[in-house]
Order: C-alpha cells, then sequence, then structure tokens
C-alpha cells in the first residue's frame, strides 16, 4: 500500500518517525514535506497535495491512503477534507482510528503531534491503516450522501 503524509512544522519529529516505521512495515511511503522545519510555514498546501496524492492514486486504482499531522491534526484535516474524494478523519485513539475506516472508508488520518508520545501516534495511524473498511450498507449509503453532496450540492 501507498501512503502520502504531509505535516506542518508541529509535526515534524512524528513525521520522520512515522516514514521510517511504516517503510521497515512495508509501506510506499510519499513524503509531502515540508522538509525543513519552518516554525512559519503554512500547512494547508502540504496537506493538501498529499490528499489530492491519494485522490489521484485511487482513480488511477492505487491502494493508498493518507497522514497529515500537525499540533492538533484539526487544521490538516479540515484542508485536507476540501480535497474531492478525500474523507480525511480525525483520530486521537485507537477507537477513533478504527471506527474512521471501519463505518466512514476514512482515506486519510489526522494526527496532533502535540497530542500524543510518538509511540501513541504511531499506533494509532497503525490501527488506521490496518482496518478494512466493513462495506455495510448502511455505511456505504451514507458515503454515498456525502460524495453525491460533494458532487452536486444535495444528498438526494
Amino acid at each position: 500500500m501507498r501512503v502520502h503524509i504531509a505535516t506542518d512544522h508541529a509535526g515534524m519529529e512524528l513525521s520522520s518517525h512515522l516514514i521510517g516505521h511504516l517503510r521497515e512495515s512495508g509501506y510506499d511511503v510519499v513524503d509531502h514535506g515540508p522538509q525543513e522545519y519552518d516554525a512559519n510555514d503554512d500547512y494547508p498546501a502540504f496537506c493538501i497535495n498529499a490528499a489530492q496524492a491519494v485522490a489521484d492514486d485511487w482513480k488511477a486504482g492505487v491502494d493508498a491512503l493518507g497522514i497529515v499531522l500537525g499540533g492538533s491534526g484539526n487544521g490538516e484535516q479540515i484542508a485536507a477534507n476540501k480535497v474531492r474524494g478525500i474523507r480525511a478523519a480525525l483520530a486521537w485513539n485507537l477507537d477513533t482510528a478504527r471506527l474512521a475506516r471501519q463505518h466512514n472508508d476514512a482515506n486519510v488520518v489526522a494526527v496532533g503531534g502535540r497530542q500524543h508520545t510518538v509511540d501513541e501516534a504511531a499506533e494509532i495511524i497503525d490501527a488506521f491503516l490496518a482496518e478494512p473498511f466493513s462495506g455495510d450498507e448502511r455505511h456505504v449509503r451514507r458515503i454515498g450522501q456525502i460524495a453525491r453532496y460533494e458532487a452536486t450540492g444535495t444528498t438526494a
């Protein structure tokens, strides 16, 4: 599986750790930056680029998920969710990570680097990446409504 990752300055230590950890676990990791620490960086471009890469991979039939990191993960999740076809979920524990995949077929996870130790965050992300979508009809129906709204402005 390909994993696209992006961060802001607050998540750089976590991002660096995760890139190594995920590569060791066999994932094809693509780093969307930033490459250097800048306390005044603007995370939206990094996160949008990672989310767009996930969306592009899905369109091309490539198995891919994304990770966006920040101090809280909130802004990064919002930025990623601006990309058509992306369902980014903020995960703060193992349950929210797994449920994001099981129920929402989330394809990007947001995690706050200042909210967890590096090991806790890695566990949350591992849980997200490992969890399959349940495929239950009710979840498929609800995701379809979201996708219709995104495309047409209506859920009907």
